[in-house]
């Protein structure tokens, strides 16, 4: 246990954790879902749309398809550039030779942040993780983060107290119950130059940290993050563990890298972002009220004027296998995208001079625009659905031609372009294994719509709300399975 911090030490990192990032600047917090203008803005809009239905129901119904449909056009198209900016740019490679061949009197402290909440089938598995972690034990912290009044994690991380390697430190109870406000407590006591965030079931490969020392020495000033890749060891256990092995290939191999190349904003991985402790603090750190705190610090990387790599190092994490767990992971993924740019796009003018205009409509595409037409989808497969069972003359009202056709291209290459990318990343990374996932993942763009009108439900109903997310339902790997 850490206990050589006073009482006062451990109020004031527990209240900065909370409250740091809110006093400091309000905007920049969720803890706020919407400010007064943003409300303002969307009862008028939604007012004009009621007002707009009530005066021509028709004409405003085509008007909102046809914005829909331009929504899907521009969103598919800038995901299909992406993608090619990805396989052209790809993550950042610092060989096994390279990462080793620096001192360790060379190395700078680094620190682990290890947030655990309510996990004990997992929390036992961190020792020898990090154990193998080719790194100095002398410059190497690890922190794991437990709440104060969760007592079977505790327990079951007793085993962990005897470890040099590993510190366990209790995070007073307070709400919010966040994964960010332990991170920003746990980062109060952290001593290293660069801070990672680890969950307690990772199996990074042990030369990360190595590859990741000499990624920064290469790259610019301005760097202040790299991301490593997220890879799932249970990509075999069912169909769901399939879909979520493929799309993550595709997210952390090629779109990641492709928006590094184009000098987009990243929305980071829940884990494995290594982050230099100097810009950390200058940006804030976490926020406890977002629920995706990773995507939002990667925004705020980018509005501060800073850049994020992807480095080609990968950490095992296990993908979620069970249906409901997986519906409540990812809606709370689409409520914190949408937190996110609720948050950011308070200051519009100034964001956009940072970030540029391709960078800043690419934002509002990826963060809005992919939890809104997950939702969009849902309506449209149901007007499709229509369409077939009887041919309704509405339906056909709401689709003139200069509609339809836009609308056609949409349905036939967007969904072609989305299986394309899904199959040559799966070809790229040589997982044919995976072949079969690839080919029926039009099946799980229905569960995503499904988990992003419940995040869409949840964000006006309960923002800042943590939904659980339990681990521990497949086996531990032998070995890292597939590649990187």
């Amino acid at each position: 246990m850490l206990d050589a911090t006073s009482p006062a030490d451990r109020e004031y990192a527990l209240r900065r954790a909370i409250d740091g990032l809110r006093d400091d600047d309000p905007l920049r917090s969720a803890s706020i879902p919407v400010t007064r203008w943003q409300r303002v803005v969307l009862w008028s809009l939604l007012v004009l749309v009621i007002a707009c239905a009530i005066w021509d129901l028709l004409a405003t119904a085509v008007v909102l398809i046809g914005l829909c449909t331009a929504a899907y056009l521009a969103t598919m198209t800038d995901r299909v550039l992406i993608f090619r900016q990805g396989l052209a740019s790809r993550a950042i490679v610092i060989p096994d030779e390279r990462a080793r061949s620096i001192p360790g009197c060379e190395l700078p402290p680094y620190t682990i942040l290890v947030p655990a909440y309510n996990e004990p089938e997992v929390v036992g598995d961190l020792i020898g993780a990090m154990a193998n972690l080719e790194y100095p034990r002398d410059k190497l912290q690890v922190l794991l983060l437990l709440e104060a009044d969760d007592e079977v994690t505790i327990a079951a991380a007793q085993g962990c107290a005897e470890s040099d390697a590993i510190t366990i430190l209790l995070v007073p109870p307070a709400e919010p119950r966040t994964k960010p406000k332990a991170c920003n407590y746990g980062l109060y006591f952290a001593t290293g130059e660069i801070v990672t965030i680890f969950d307690a079931e990772d199996i990074p490969e042990p030369l990360q940290l190595r590859r990741v020392v000499a990624a920064f020495r290469d790259l610019s000033g301005d760097v202040a993050c790299i991301q490593a890749k997220l890879v799932y060891h249970n990509g075999h256990q069912n169909i769901l563990a399939g879909w979520f092995t493929a799309e993550y290939g595709l997210w952390f191999g090629y779109l990641l890298p492709g928006m590094m190349g184009s000098t987009s904003p990243i929305p980071l991985g829940g884990t494995s972002n290594h982050l230099r402790r100097e810009v950390l603090d200058e940006i804030g750190a976490w926020d406890p009220f977002n629920v995706t705190e990773d995507a939002d610090l990667g925004l705020r990387i980018a509005a501060n004027g800073y850049r994020t790599a992807v480095i080609d190092s990968h950490t095992l994490e296990e993908a979620n296998s069970d249906p409901i767990n997986w519906v409540r992971q990812r809606s709370r993924w689409y409520k914190g995208y949408l937190q996110t740019w609720l948050v950011h796009i308070r200051r519009p003018v100034k964001l956009y001079r940072i970030l540029g205009p391709r960078s800043f409509v690419r934002f509002t595409l990826v963060l809005a625009g992919t939890p809104i037409i997950a939702v969009l989808n849902l309506v449209f497969w149901l007007i499709t659905l229509v369409w077939f069972l009887g041919q309704p003359s509405v339906v056909e009202d709401v689709f003139p031609n200069y509609i339809y056709f836009p609308a056609l291209v949409a349905l036939v290459l967007g969904n072609a372009a989305t299986l394309y990318m899904n199959l040559i990343a799966l070809r790229e990374d040589d997982r044919s294994d995976l072949l079969v996932a690839g080919l029926t993942v039009p099946a799980f763009w229905l569960m995503m719509s499904v988990a992003a009108a419940k995040g869409c439900y949840q964000m006006v109903r309960n923002p800042s709300y943590w939904e659980k997310t339990f681990h521990g339902l497949s086996e531990k790997p032998a070995e890292a399975e597939g590649g990187s």
